[in-house]
């Protein structure tokens, strides 16, 4: 336990004395911030709180801070208190404590940073829930590390984490999925008919389309012309009034009135198992495994949607008009109400959001966390709506809005468009740069900033790559490692902990500093779900260490100062490896 984890109890401790001797007013209760001052003359650990309590107790900071500084109780972690300023708390750590973090890192190994915050709380992290319409772009690969991360991040600090992709297997763009896939195959049975516009373009519909021509032949073949029969015109230069929406909803009616349902069904289930097979695969490749994997369609066949409609209208939330049924979501502060059957008697897609948070939330998830796309911004105040009318605390669903990455190659922009089949898939990015440099530039910036991704720069073996400067700072570390053994020279831990003393040097005092706050970094980068605080801590511990290693030999030729600098870097090493495991990104031994 570091002095930073102890200081708070401290302090509140003297704050409890202070307020039994009168010298407080009853009612306090501030929240005791502990920082790193940036000086390291100023100490090791610092807090405003008597410039917080002053207004409200009444009393000059400077004079309030001397009061708390004298009602502190001794500690063994510290040697001294001063007072700065208008009223600071300087905390001074003894020697001894100040390298604690380095002997919980070695003690504690993997779990060293990770703590028991969340422990008895049960979180969802719902993420990617990509339709299975085609293959998985760089865009879902940025919501992918995000929510891997978060995951992570949670579990780390003792929530049970369950990940969850939702399946889109219902509705209009499975039909559409379905329908591109069987003109395809008719095409290759020697049909001739154009392509709508707003089908689904991309190569892989010919793969599925040729599956399903080698398992049926002809037998699920009609003539072009009956195919087209009663079918608007598409959008297109022959036609330029027409109508490519209704051209393609036409189209996915005569293929299910030509096909009959049973084969109709066939081809929708190969086309769905086929690319959702695609995407498990993809995602299991870039480190990503699902506790669940939930059916949009199960909401149906299992009658939680009407249910969660019913619940709804038992609520008083629901009303008719225009022969459609409306959620009064406007009362629950959206922009408006919200259809939920349409006037056709179909429910929206809205309708299986509704059945899906009362899943989440009958599954006794006390915190559900969305990752969405940033488009998905306009979804939020409806869902909360939903939360609310169901009988839920709103605050129970937290929503991330992922922006897409940009890919930038040799400074040129890379254009995406997934209906044309024009994009850069997920699986090609991990192929020209990597899962682990993938994974680490996802997740480098707040996830509502935009991303522009190098590809050059994730490749390039140079300090300007974050994920090589910090993977090469533990690479590092093992190869000094290996030369102490080749070259015959004891190491013993044991020793090296009795002689941290020695490590007075200012690049060893900051590297033992920066050791010490990764605790604190992993519990904000979970509660505050924002891994790119990882990803800066972890680039600002391998700085710290690189200058270590450039000014200093760690294979000191006296023994006890060798087995202290290697025991320093041991547990650099240690919480290098914990980082990037967070990550999902690898922490190699050789470079």
């Amino acid at each position: 336990m570091s002095l930073k984890n102890e200081l708070p109890a401290l302090l509140q401790d003297a704050l409890d004395k202070l307020l039994a001797d009168g010298l407080l007013p009853e009612g306090l209760a501030p929240q005791i911030v502990i920082t790193a001052p940036k000086d390291p003359e100023h100490g090791d650990c610092a807090t405003n709180l008597a410039l917080m309590l002053a207004k409200p107790a009444g009393r000059k900071p400077r004079e309030l801070a001397e009061q708390i500084a004298a009602a502190l109780a001794p500690h063994p972690m510290l040697e001294k208190v001063e007072i700065a300023g208008p009223g600071f708390i300087n905390f001074f750590a003894a020697r001894g404590a100040r390298f604690t973090a380095i002997r919980e890192a070695l003690e504690q190994g993997e779990r060293f940073g990770r703590s028991g915050a969340g422990a008895g709380s049960r979180v969802q992290v719902e993420f990617v829930s990509a339709n299975p319409t085609g293959p998985l772009h760089v865009g879902h690969g940025r919501g992918a590390a995000y929510g891997a991360t978060i995951g992570n991040l949670l579990e780390a600090t003792g929530c049970e984490v369950q990940r969850e992709y939702y399946v889109n297997d219902a509705g209009r763009q499975m039909d559409i999925l379905a329908t591109s896939t069987w003109l395809r195959y008719l095409e290759l049975a020697g049909e001739t008919l154009a392509f709508p516009s707003n089908g689904y373009r991309g190569d892989y519909i010919w793969d599925i389309a040729a599956a399903l021509h080698r398992e049926h032949g002809d037998a699920l073949r009609h003539p072009a012309q009956s195919v087209l029969e009663g079918v608007p015109p598409d959008a297109s230069e022959a036609h330029p009034d027409g109508d490519k929406e209704a051209h393609i909803d036409a189209l996915v009616g005569r293929a299910k009135q030509l096909l009959g349902d049973v084969d109709y069904a066939g081809v929708h289930a190969l086309a769905l198992r086929t690319i959702l097979d695609d995407i498990r695969d993809d995602l299991s490749r870039f480190g990503v495994v699902y506790d669940e994997w939930f059916s949009e369609h199960s909401l149906v066949t299992s009658g939680g949607l009407d249910r969660a409609v019913a619940l709804l209208r038992e609520r008083g939330h629901l009303y008719e008009r225009d022969g459609a049924t409306w959620f009064r979501s406007s009362a629950f502060g959206d922009e408006k109400d919200r259809v939920v059957i349409r006037d056709n008697g179909q429910a929206t897609y809205f309708a299986s959001d509704i059945a899906y948070v009362l899943n989440k939330l009958e599954r006794g998830f006390e915190r559900v966390i969305y990752v969405w796309g940033a488009d998905h911004h306009g979804y939020v105040p409806r869902m909360k709506a939903v939360a609310q009318a169901l009988g839920a605390d709103p605050d129970r669903l937290d929503f991330l809005l992922v922006q897409f990455a940009v890919l930038y190659r040799g400074g040129e922009r890379l254009q995406m468009s997934t209906r044309s089949g024009e994009f850069v898939t997920l699986r090609q990015l991990r192929k020209d740069v990597g899962s682990d440099a993938a994974r680490f530039f996802y997740v480098m910036r707040r996830c509502e900033q935009h991303l522009d991704f190098d590809l050059d720069l994730a490749t390039a073996k140079k300090n300007e790559n974050p994920m090589y400067y910090i993977q090469y700072a533990h690479a590092r570390i093992c190869s000094v490692l290996r030369e102490c053994e080749q070259k015959a020279l004891q190491y013993d831990e044991q020793s090296g902990l009795q002689h941290l003393d020695a490590l007075a040097a200012e690049p060893e005092t900051t590297l033992v500093k920066t050791l010490e706050r990764y605790p604190a970094v992993v519990a904000s980068a979970a509660q505050r779900l924002e891994p790119h605080q990882l990803t800066n801590y972890l680039r600002e511990l391998a700085t710290a260490f690189h200058t270590y290693y450039n000014g200093h030999r760690l294979l000191a030729e006296e023994a006890g100062l060798r087995n202290a600098r290697l025991t320093l870097a041991r547990a650099v090493r240690q919480v290098l490896g914990n980082g990037l495991g967070l990550l999902g990104v690898s922490a190699p031994e050789s470079m």
